[in-house]
């Protein structure tokens, strides 16, 4: 159900969840006890991905980002975020305990469509997605979400709520991006750790309860006679 084998986590950086030869408490199951899930962060250009990522991770994140060019213009929408002076070109790597035992392992996403095709590579074994939004620029976030609906990849949309944007209620906000009926919506702030932490666990919660039905759904028809 979405678990991760901490073992292809090198590329991060991130030691194991747990060590190999780490002692276990009386009748603890080791693997139970080093349980690590796979996360997706995505969502569009400037949305405060890699912020998010930054905020939550207790180990320092990878970040692979380089400077916004002058050839980049032409590409990259930067409309509201003129702030911005730089871009992940590959993802965004960082890890947070969220009990003892339970690891996520964050990846964040590009926002640039160019850059999509990694999208395909980094969803493979993921439990689930966050899809960042800024109201400001709702729209940045559609293909993200369109990617995970066809895809049947759980996900939850947070909106980050920056300072100059007008606020919306998470009902409006659902119903704009015309998300499927039971996607959560929360509003949070990317620069926030306990903010972040919040989004992750309805994440987690919710992509659990998703999995869990289908695997009913799967036996419940296995199980019907032919």
């Amino acid at each position: 159900m979405g678990q991760y084998d901490d073992r292809s986590a090198g590329a991060g950086g991130a030691a194991p969840a747990q060590d190999a030869g780490a002692e276990h408490g009386p009748g603890e199951d080791p693997e139970l006890a080093a349980l690590a899930l796979k996360i997706l962060v995505a969502g569009g250009f400037g949305v405060g991905k890699t912020t998010l990522v930054g905020a939550v991770s207790e180990i320092r994140p990878l970040r692979t980002e380089e400077a916004l060019s002058e050839a980049g213009e032409l590409v990259d929408d930067t409309g509201g975020v003129d702030q911005k002076t730089t871009t992940t070109v590959a993802m965004d790597f960082g890890r947070i305990t969220i009990r003892s035992g339970l690891s996520l392992y964050l990846f964040g996403t590009p926002g640039q469509d160019r850059f999509w095709f990694l999208w395909d590579e980094l969803s493979q074994g993921a439990l689930g997605a966050v899809v960042l939004a800024d109201t400001r620029r709702l729209e940045d976030c559609f293909p993200a979400v369109d990617y995970f609906e066809h895809r049947r990849i759980p996900f939850v949309v947070a909106v980050n709520c920056f300072t100059d944007a007008r606020r919306y209620g998470a009902h409006d906000v659902a119903r704009a991006l015309d998300l499927e009926q039971g996607t959560p919506v929360v509003l949070c702030d990317a620069r926030d750790r306990d903010s972040g932490k919040e989004v992750l666990i309805r994440l987690v919660e919710y992509a659990g309860r998703v999995h869990t039905a289908r695997l009913l759904d799967s036996v419940g028809s296995q199980a019907d006679p032919v």
